[in-house]
């Protein structure tokens, strides 16, 4: 598989005005970068997502996985930067070539995909949509142990490195059942950083992530559940709450759902099976 690389940019400077306690100056501050992504697949227009530059491919590549379009890294033969009338790359149009033979669902390409960097792909969130597509639960042999999962939350927030920058990115991390950092991706937008990091382990041909927590910041929606179940993860941890929905699908496919992971505590709403605890309680 051929990837062409044209090098985004993640953070911008700005001039800002700082006010403290009366105390007024002029500094340099930065900001992560929101701009707009269109995916294509042969050249045809996809989607269009606003996401932060960087770990393009990835995103495009996560994208098509978990939206169903493609199954494995061979349905993909190259991934690049569409190049406009001048020849130069354009670094926020991705276009992705299909290996031969590999065809995929026209209805979904009809649907262009409207998507935001805070609501995910809008619309779809059901249920249902998941079952159309033979998803399979997450592998059931697989614990850990709730003291690993405390601790990785100031892992995952001392690995953020645009985030130490500006402040204003999500993000999504893998870890093993050790707790140790194995893939960190940030975005603007929570879904964006999932399919960066899913992206990112479909092209290296790492999946299904059947040994790997997922933590996301925020919370933990049903686009960031439904992602996780197509690549096979079967812990999903966030520091905020889980909706009602990403509830119900976590049940009903067996995944591990935690929420409100800060400090020494978090919440189990789905799956406490695979919760390595001392007692029954």
């Amino acid at each position: 598989m051929c990837v062409v690389r044209h090098p985004p940019q993640s953070a911008k400077p700005t001039q800002v005005l700082e006010w403290d306690r009366g105390r007024q100056r002029r500094l340099l501050d930065e900001l992560a970068a929101e701009e707009p992504l269109e995916i294509r697949v042969g050249g045809t227009p996809l989607t269009v997502t606003m996401r932060t530059p960087g770990s393009d491919f990835d995103l495009a590549a996560g994208f098509l996985l978990t939206e169903g379009m493609v199954r494995r890294s061979g349905e993909i033969a190259r991934i690049a930067y569409a190049r406009g009338a001048d020849g130069e790359a354009n670094g926020n149009v991705v276009d992705v070539s299909l290996a031969d033979g590999v065809t995929i669902d026209t209805s979904a390409l009809a649907r262009h995909f409207p998507a935001s960097s805070s609501c995910g792909i809008c619309g779809k969130a059901s249920i249902d949509s998941v079952r159309a597509r033979d998803v399979q639960p997450p592998a059931a042999i697989f614990s850990v142990d709730p003291e690993i999962l405390t601790g990785l939350p100031d892992r995952l927030h001392g690995s953020q490195r645009i985030f130490g920058r500006t402040g204003g990115l999500h993000a999504a991390a893998l870890f093993d059942p050790q707790g140790t950092l194995t893939a960190i991706r940030e975005d603007v937008g929570r879904h964006n950083a999932v399919d960066k990091v899913i992206g990112d382990a479909l092209l290296n041909e790492r999946l299904p992530l059947s040994e790997r927590i997922l933590l996301v910041s925020g919370r933990g929606g049903f686009e960031i559940v439904q992602k996780a179940l197509v690549a096979g993860v079967p812990v999903v941890a966030s520091v905020s709450a889980p909706s009602t929905l990403a509830v119900q699908l976590a049940r009903e496919y067996g995944l591990t759902l935690i929420g409100f992971l800060r400090g020494s505590r978090f919440i189990a709403y789905a799956g406490e099976h695979r919760l390595m605890l001392k007692s029954t309680v």
